[in-house]
Formats: structure tokens, sequence, C-alpha cells
């Protein structure tokens, strides 16, 4: 609250403080009724309930509590009073000891804490609330039943089966004869990174058990590509190459351009056109003018006539109904065809017989042309490995 505002409020507090407002407004008289709210609606506890006192009294505890740690009327007068007996009377050092002193106190005054560091340090007697996570662990329930369920079979006398387990296993015989030492330095060595391990067991048995071990692809072994590590550039291509590194460079990349240029030229030459070739206006006119002197003789023709409609539908309808010998004729047609279809399709199976030779003939062209692809195929891939690998789209 500003002080302009908090001297309005003491001047309007005094008896003989008259406001500049008319005492007939009657705003002012529905302000000074008292506004009457219904308290059972929450909606209006907080908006029309009075808790500053609350608000005070609950503010003054958190005041005792972070400065002597809790409540002054539950503390102790000891704790809370002291007896002041005044400064204890030292004896006068002497010289050296005075000197001896002032030296222990300038080393003092410097090894103090700054100012800074004793404002960001806590004033507060509150203690710190207890972390309850640092105190809880997973299945902590499960785990204290496990417990109690133990210690009620103990009492009982039961024995857990893992502990049968243990008290059932043989003992070790240690009077056994131990294994004679083999001090010869010419036995074989066995090294466990460097060599497989040795699969006395059936494969089928390991495959089935999943113990088998994935056999390593061939393609695994060969390298990807056969080019170096790393590219060395043409002396010319250095930072400050030399002068006539640098002019031999330009000389390779000049021949390549005109190496360009050269294949341009020879593409424009192939698909050059003759001029004598090339359309006039004279033929773009007569093209242009071409198909419109038979349009004119063809609009001048008669349009059928609607007898002669009728007369073609009639003949239409006529030749469209068969005779019942005519039916027949067709079903024998259509017999006759289909037998000689399938006796021509019998004769090729026939003759197929007698061309073994050259369908062998074929396949065996086939099996070049497939080996000859699969050739292709690996020279491409063999001369892939000397390019650059390709990282992206671009």
């Amino acid at each position: 609250m500003s002080a302009r505002r908090r001297l309005k409020r003491v001047a309007a507090s005094q008896p003989g403080f008259l406001t500049l407002k008319s005492s007939l407004d009657p705003t002012d008289l529905v302000a000074s009724r008292r506004k009457r709210v219904n308290k059972n609606k929450k909606k209006n506890w907080n908006k029309y309930s009075d808790i500053n006192d609350v608000e005070e009294f609950l503010e003054d505890v958190r005041l005792q509590e972070r400065t002597t740690g809790g409540l002054l009327s539950e503390k102790t007068d000891d704790s809370l009073f002291f007896v002041d007996l005044g400064q204890p009377e030292k004896p006068e050092p002497k010289a050296e000891a005075a000197h001896h002193d002032e030296g222990k106190k300038r080393k003092g005054k410097a090894s103090r804490p700054l100012r800074i560091d004793l404002i960001l340090q806590r004033d507060s007697l509150v203690p710190p609330p207890k972390d309850i996570l640092a105190y809880q662990q997973p299945n902590a329930k499960k785990l204290r039943r496990i417990a109690q369920n133990a210690e009620r079979l103990a009492a009982k006398g039961v024995v857990p089966r893992r502990q049968k387990q243990l008290l059932s296993r043989r003992p070790v015989d240690r009077t056994a004869k131990k294994a004679e030492t083999n001090n010869n330095p010419d036995r074989h060595y066995y090294d466990i990174w460097g060599q497989e391990p040795k699969t006395s067991a059936d494969p089928w048995y390991l495959q089935q058990t999943g113990k088998k071990l994935v056999k390593r692809p061939e393609k695994l072994n060969q390298k990807p590509s056969v080019l170096p590590a790393v590219e060395v550039i043409a002396p010319g291509g250095s930072y400050n190459p030399d002068f006539f590194s640098h002019q031999a460079l330009l000389q390779e990349a000049h021949e390549v351009e005109v190496q360009k240029k050269k294949q341009e030229d020879k593409l424009e030459r192939q698909l050059a056109v003759n001029k004598e070739d090339k359309a006039t206006e004279e033929t773009n006119l007569y093209e242009q003018v071409e198909g419109l002197v038979e349009e004119d003789e063809n609009d001048e023709e008669v349009a059928p006539s609607k007898e002669d409609d009728e007369a073609a539908l009639a003949a239409i309808a006529v030749t469209q109904k068969k005779t019942e010998r005519q039916i027949k004729k067709e079903k024998a047609e259509k017999l006759k065809e289909q037998q000689r279809l399938t006796n021509r399709r019998q004769t090729e199976q026939q003759q197929q017989l007698f061309q073994l030779r050259s369908i062998k003939a074929s396949i065996r062209q086939q099996e070049q042309k497939t080996k000859s692809k699969q050739m292709q195929r690996k020279s491409k891939q063999e001369a892939q490995k000397a390019q650059p690998r390709r990282l992206g789209k671009l």
C-alpha cells in the first residue's frame, strides 16, 4: 500500500473528516448498509469471509518457528534467557605475546567468511522435511511378507527347498588325488580368443535347441571399396601450390572441358536440320487451306429420307431372325472348329517330341545368357568398388 493511500485512509478515519461526496448520494447509503450474503454456498466463502486474523496468527507461528525453532510458549526459561555476568577480565599480555596475537588476528581476519556467503546461509531453525523417497524400496511389502513367512517356517522347523538342495548335494572329496601338473613346455596351447569353440554335439540338436552359431556371411569378409581411406589430391590443388603444379592441374581441367565441348558440338551437328527441308510460308498456307473444298462438296449431299430408314430397319429385323436349319448349321460349324483346334494342339505336342534338340539348344542359349548377365553384374559391382560410395539422394 502506498504512503498517499495510507494517509487518505488515516484521514478518513478521523471523526472530523468530511468527504467531497454529497451525503445524499444513494450509492453511499447502499454501501453503508451491510450486504447480506448466503454463506452456505462455497463460492461466497473466500469472497465474503475475513480471515486476516487467522493469517496473522499463522504468520506469527511461522516466525517463531523460524527464529526459535518452536513456539515461545513451549520453550523453557533457560533456553530463552541468560544471566549477563559481564566480560571476563583477561590478563595483560606481554609485548612478544601481543605481537604474536596481532599476527594471529590478522590471519583470522583473512579467514573470515564473506558477507555474501553469510547472507546465503540458512537462518531458519525449522528442520528440513523428511525425504520419504529415500526410505522407500521397491517391492518392500512383498519382501517383508517373504521374510515373515520364512521366519514362521523356521520356527516350525520347515527347511526351504533351496536349502534342502544345498544340503542334499554330495560333499567334495578333498582327499582325492590331485591331477599332476604338466610342466611340458611343448604342450598344446589353447587361445580362448583366437579359436572358435569346438562343438562335438550333433548339428541338428544344436539347431533345434538354438545353440548353433550363426554362420558368418561371405559378403562381410569382402571389402565394399578398393579405394584408399583418404584420396590425395593433385599437388596443384593444395592451399598454396607451386606455379607449375597449379598450371598442370588447370591444363587437366581445360582438357576435360574441351572434350565436353566436342561432344556437344558433335550432338548439335547430328541433330542439325537442312534448310531445304524446313517449311516455308507457302507450304504452311497450303496445309491450312487443304481440305476446305472437299468439306463444301460433302455439305451438298442429300440427307436420307425417313422412308429409307424404316425400310433399312425392317431388312435388319428380317435378317436377324434365323431359321432352325441355320441354327443347326452354326452348331455343326462350331463343333468342327473345336475338333480342329484339339487336333492341331495334339499335333503340336507330337511335333515338340521331335524338337527336343532345338529345345535343349534354346535352354543352353538361355543359360549362357543368364551367365553373361551374372558376369556383367559382377563386373559392374567390381567397378563400383573403385567409385565413391553414395551417401544420400544427392
